[in-house]
């Protein structure tokens, strides 16, 4: 017993900075109010009447919102600071999800769904960029594990409660999303600070020896923060600087974007076609599927910073591979269970995945990167999902009505294996943990 006196299963989180800390806060405040993605669906279908491919087209477009806002809005993270970026995204969806429950026609739901996309999916690369440049390189996993530690402890309370409210209206989850989304914001505007200039000043103060230059230095690229940690200078890493190489012509981190998709449009089922599943055809009611969220995240929440922790030392290669596998396996045995018990047990089968495999790509993108590309590079790892979370909920619904849920669910698996095929060859990044 003595071993394990002590033991602090959470050490990892240790020597973050505060703004990782003030930052992660404000996405659990924004994800406790995630009501209306996980219900979308349902919506139309139940409240409006569309058919499930119409239905699945429009979660399909907010999809398409993500793919256009991505990429952009890491670029402009690297000019600007993702703080803005942030800020604005939190404030301006939550206004934009105010007047969604009085639409009727279906084109203007298309157009405002894909509208509200563009500003709250440029959080996405914003957030990741702003982690990732103020940690460590060796800190990153840890750091992205805390953010969605943060988005899961939030998913824990949001969906499971617009379970239960959606059975009695609507509505409400719309506007409990938008106020938590603008509660969010505020946060950021007024307990976080960022010093960083635009790309061109931040190159050159760095060549004057103003700015920390390599991403291993100890303030972790903390020139996005007011607690910028060290003004020694240090010499550039590879890759570093204005002249870094471009994210579409680094063929590194396009495969690794191709090993990836497979197992993303498998992972976004659980939006889309999961709920049409349990609900009608397995008999499940709108709660029970809310509580699948609820296990998901319960377990993320108290394994998933551990997990991390334990795992730094693995190569990226063996992390991203295993969690694709998982994922696969958790999403395809949905097909062979008949029950909420059946059902509870893949959750958490594919929930071992993604705990394994999101840090993990997160980390990846983030450390193949040029430091002066970061958000870039983030930005192309973001719409990579964005446009996995476009094809997959009509690409799934199509499987199910064409061919049968079996036939999707064993698809699903078979995507998840091709995923860990790729994956496991990926070269190793720029600053990897050494292969274990």
């Amino acid at each position: 017993m003595s071993r394990w006196r002590g033991f602090n299963p959470y050490s990892s989180l240790q020597g973050l900075p505060r703004e990782a800390w003030v930052l992660c806060g404000a996405v659990l405040v924004n994800r406790m109010g995630t009501m209306v993605i996980p219900f979308l669906i349902l919506y139309l279908t139940h409240d409006l009447g569309q058919s499930p491919s119409r239905a699945a087209l429009a979660m399909a477009v907010y999809g398409l919102g993500a793919v256009a806002t991505a990429p952009f809005a890491g670029r402009l993270a690297d000019r600007i600071g993702p703080r803005r970026i942030v800020t604005t995204s939190l404030l301006s969806a939550g206004l934009l999800l105010l007047p969604y429950p009085w639409l009727r026609s279906y084109p203007a739901i298309l157009a405002l769904t894909f509208i509200w996309s563009v500003a709250g999916e440029a959080l996405r690369p914003a957030t990741l960029s702003w982690i990732s440049g103020v940690v460590k390189p060796s800190q990153r996993r840890a750091a992205f594990a805390l953010n969605r530690l943060a988005v899961n402890l939030g998913m824990s309370i949001g969906p499971a409660v617009a379970g239960f409210i959606v059975e009695r209206s609507f509505a409400a989850i719309f506007f409990l999303d938008a106020l938590t989304s603008i509660l969010s914001g505020v946060i950021v505007l007024f307990a976080t600070k960022e010093l960083l200039p635009t790309a061109s000043g931040a190159s050159a103060r760095r060549a004057a020896g103003a700015l920390p230059g390599t991403p291993d230095d100890p303030a972790g690229g903390a020139n996005l923060s007011v607690s910028a940690g060290t003004d020694s200078a240090t010499s550039p890493s590879p890759g570093a600087g204005a002249k870094g190489k471009r994210a579409m012509r680094d063929r590194s981190f396009l495969y690794f974007l191709l090993g990836c998709l497979p197992v993303q449009i498998v992972f976004f089922q659980h939006a889309s076609t999961l709920p049409l599943y349990l609900v009608r055809d397995l008999g499940l009611t709108e709660s029970m599927y809310g509580m699948m969220f609820t296990i998901n995240t319960l377990l993320i929440i108290t394994l998933e910073v551990p997990l991390n922790g334990a795992t730094s030392a693995w190569s990226h290669r063996r992390t991203l591979a295993l969690g694709a596998l998982l994922t696969g396996l958790g999403f395809g045995g949905v097909g062979l269970v008949h029950s909420a018990a059946g059902v509870a047990l893949m959750v958490v089968v594919w929930t071992f995945g993604e705990m394994v495999l999101l840090p993990g790509s997160a980390a990846f993108a983030a450390d193949i990167a040029p430091s002066e590309r970061r958000g870039e590079y983030l930005g192309l790892y973001s719409m990579s999902f964005s446009g996995a979370f476009a094809i997959a909920p009509w690409l799934g619904a199509r499987t199910m009505e064409l061919l049968s849920p079996r036939a999707l669910w064993a698809a699903a698996a078979l995507c998840g294996v091709l995923s860990a095929l790729l994956l496991s060859r990926v070269r190793p990044a720029r600053h990897s943990a050494p292969a274990v």
